[in-house]
């Protein structure tokens, strides 16, 4: 019996704390979802990287926030709110990408918040460290800030990128290079090569900067006239086969569907319209992905953090559609 076919034989609630306890890295296991250690969808944690397909990596940075902080919490709270979807299968993709892929908890990154100026690099380091195993990765911010060294990493084993940026800000404001700041990384990506403006797609846009610099810009009000099937044919057009990397702001989603986050716009998608767009998606050439700007302190209920922790999830059912069509 494979590996894959022992972790599925096992019945439910046969075990407990996953996160530490789990033999197989494959497989989809139920655990009481109001108790054990939590860890991404139940995921083993482990630093060790062979024979793993992606590593889910928490980054608890929000030093460069422009509004409310609390984004250092949004790793930790997905990671709970996930603990009410790892009882059974994906809905929606027809696959389980547990069955698809190897996919452990890395935990978190680490670095010194008394010395801010050496985050990026070390940042960068550390997923760079996880690249060189062959292992993607799925982020948990964190601000959006840290895209920027995450895609620097990216940049060094796929050289320039697609992207296809959710979010209710462009984050391609002009600005000094040796600034942090979530809301300018794109456009300092953009000019440094590491990604293809017109090849990318920004969707859900809601904030008003004169400057495009040849991203092909989808805001929310062109999303509801298009409707989601013409935005997915549009955007599956622009980025092609090309390598691409996938970053989603929570704040791309109405606040009635995501409170709980630092720079809230009203008039965003549905979470519904949002997971339709992702399923759309299936077999893109996807290299990385991120979740973030999870604020929990603003949060009602864990909707915004239940909506990310979905929203990765569907993540890691877009890349293991990747993976099968391959």
């Amino acid at each position: 019996m494979s590996e894959k076919e022992q972790s599925s034989e096992l019945s439910e609630f046969s075990n407990i704390d996953l996160a530490v306890t789990r033999d197989s890295y494959y497989g989809t296991i139920a655990e009481p979802v109001y108790s054990g250690v939590l860890s991404f969808m139940r995921r083993k944690y482990t630093k060790d990287l062979a024979n793993v397909d992606v590593a889910v990596v928490g980054v608890p940075f929000d030093l460069s926030v422009t509004n409310r902080p609390g984004a250092r919490f949004g790793p930790r709270s997905v990671r709970e709110a996930s603990a009410q979807l790892a009882w059974g299968k994906a809905w929606g993709w027809g696959i389980d990408p547990f069955d698809e892929l190897s996919v452990v908890d890395w935990g978190d990154c680490l670095f010194d918040p008394g010395r801010p100026a050496a985050i990026p690099q070390a940042l960068e380091q550390q997923f760079s460290h996880i690249l060189a195993q062959n292992v993607a990765t799925l982020a948990i911010g964190g601000d959006h800030f840290v895209t920027y060294p995450i895609l620097q990493a990216h940049a060094k084993k796929h050289g320039k990128m697609s992207l296809i940026h959710f979010d209710a800000h462009c984050d391609t404001w002009r600005d000094d290079s040796a600034r942090i700041d979530h809301g300018t990384m794109f456009f300092h990506a953009a000019e440094q090569g590491i990604i293809d403006p017109q090849s990318s797609a920004q969707i859900g846009i809601r904030t008003h900067n004169s400057e495009t610099h040849g991203f092909n810009v989808f805001d929310a009000d062109l999303v509801r006239k298009l409707g989601v099937p013409e935005v997915i044919k549009r955007v599956r057009a622009i980025v092609a086969d090309k390598p691409c990397y996938l970053t989603f702001d929570i704040d791309c989603l109405d606040p009635s569907c995501a409170p709980g986050t630092g720079t809230p716009v009203v008039g965003g998608l549905q979470t519904a319209e949002a997971l339709e767009l992702l399923r759309g998606l299936s077999g893109i050439n996807l290299v990385g992905m991120d979740l973030v700007e999870v604020s929990p302190n603003y949060d009602v209920a864990q909707i915004t953090s239940l909506a990310g922790a979905t929203i990765a999830l569907n993540l890691l059912c877009l890349f293991a559609a990747a993976k099968k069509i391959k």
